[in-house]
C-alpha cells in the first residue's frame, strides 16, 4: 500500500523521527513522508515511532492508499526530498 505520513512534533524528538521514517520512507517536505509499506512495516513504523512522541502534545497523521494509480501528484514549486516512486 502507498502511505504518506506528516506529523507535527516537539523540536526536541525531531532528528529521532526522522531517522526513523527515513528507514521506511522517502522525505518528500518538511515532516512529510511517503512511500510503499506492506501492512507488518507500516506496523513496525508505528510502533518505533510510538517510542519516541509524546502522545499527548505529539501529531502523527497516517494516510494509507490500497492503490497507488488513485494518485495523482503534483508538485507546486521547488520539489524537496526525492520520492523514490513517481506517481
Amino acid at each position: 500500500m502507498h502511505v504518506i505520513i506528516a506529523y507535527d512534533i516537539g523540536i526536541e524528538r525531531l532528528r529521532k523521527v526522522y531517522v526513523i521514517m527515513k528507514q521506511y520512507l522517502s522525505w518528500i517536505q518538511n515532516s512529510a513522508f511517503e512511500g510503499d509499506l506492506t501492512k507488518a512495516q507500516l506496523e513496525e513504523l508505528r510502533v518505533r515511532i510510538s517510542e519516541v512522541i509524546d502522545a499527548a502534545s505529539d501529531s502523527v497523521v497516517v494516510f494509507t492508499i490500497p492503490n497507488p494509480e488513485w494518485i495523482e501528484r503534483t508538485v507546486w514549486g521547488k520539489e524537496r526530498g526525492q520520492s523514490e516512486s513517481i506517481i
